[in-house]
């Protein structure tokens, strides 16, 4: 009798047919590649260059790189017959697209722009790396052949994004309070009119990346924006803990294992629930709450590449 579970079946032509169809969506998957290398590119023109037409080119370009992922993992879950974020290869591809989507959203909505070398460049990063764990088209593994893929895992991997995204404005954040700290130191004078002042031959700083942390906004206001895209990635990680302890619970007969990768994902949970909570007190806000947020998307780097990587366990799906 054939199988009809959707979550089971898989394309199993064999030779020409599949390797067609893997070049099919890796065709798509490798010009995103190149198109968020331009997109960062654009960016990192805009340090030096403060016209808006350079940001119209790298959003422009950013859109370009999500439809060329949208293709691939698309024919993937064509080709497959399952959902493409069951291995490390399909997670990274969607934590990609979706770090670039809130990129956007985000710099619409408060104006970030200036991050997109960071994010676009980490973005790329990951889907290069990810280039080397492409299994090809496989069969959805028993443990995986469940409605609950279709939002456990995505939710979770969201939160990832939105984290990618604080870590960034976290890095700048640093810098602009550096630059901000030593420009009074020099001038003495208003932040915006002394960062403006001070010579490139200062040592600290080159003449395009001073002009660049000019335009960004202050780091009060960045604290801020840090704190609110924090927000929208805990609130994510908890629906997507809370998602995969019914999961759990429906799989095994309990909520928790205790599993390498829940208890990480735990952690890091627990570090963005601090960083919320100190924030809310003024001595914590600004340097000291940058580097909780540094040290809480560090903690989502060993959960997501350590356990699933070099710790066995329920989660381990390469």
């Amino acid at each position: 009798m054939p199988d009809t579970n959707p979550y089971t079946q898989y394309n199993t032509n064999a030779g020409g047919a599949m390797n067609a169809h893997v070049g099919a969506y890796m065709a798509w998957y490798e010009a995103a590649v190149v198109v968020y290398v331009l997109a960062a590119i654009a960016f990192l023109a805009y340090w030096a260059f403060a016209h808006r037409a350079i940001v119209r080119t790298g959003a422009s370009l950013a859109v370009i790189g999500l439809l060329c992922q949208a293709a691939s993992l698309g024919l993937r879950w064509r080709y497959s017959g399952h959902v493409p974020w069951n291995d490390l290869y399909g997670s990274l591809s969607v934590v990609t697209f979706a770090a670039v989507t809130f990129f956007l959203f985000f710099s619409i909505r408060f104006g970030i722009w200036f991050a997109g070398p960071l994010v676009l460049g980490i973005a790329d990063a990951l889907l290069a790396y990810a280039r080397g764990w492409n299994k090809g088209l496989e069969p959805l593994v028993p443990s995986l052949q469940s409605p609950w893929i279709l939002i456990h895992v995505p939710v979770v991997l969201c939160a990832y994004s939105a984290f990618l995204i604080s870590f960034a404005t976290s890095i700048v954040y640093l810098l602009k309070k550096r630059v901000e700290d030593q420009a009074l130191h020099f001038a003495g004078r208003s932040v915006g009119a002394a960062v403006a002042a001070i010579p490139p031959e200062a040592g600290f700083v080159s003449a395009p990346y001073l002009r660049w942390l000019d335009r960004v906004p202050s780091s009060t206001k960045l604290d801020v924006i840090t704190y609110r895209v924090t927000a929208v990635g805990e609130i994510l990680l908890t629906v997507g803990i809370i998602l995969g302890a019914l999961w759990a619970h429906v799989s095994w007969g309990t909520y928790w294992q205790w599993d390498p990768k829940e208890d990480a994902a735990l952690a890091s949970w627990a570090v963005y629930a601090a960083y919320l909570h100190l924030h809310t007190r003024p001595s914590w806000r600004g340097t000291k709450a940058a580097w909780v947020c540094i040290a809480g998307f560090v903690s989502i780097l060993f959960c997501y590449f350590a356990v699933n990587i070099y710790i066995s366990g329920l989660h381990s799906y390469k």
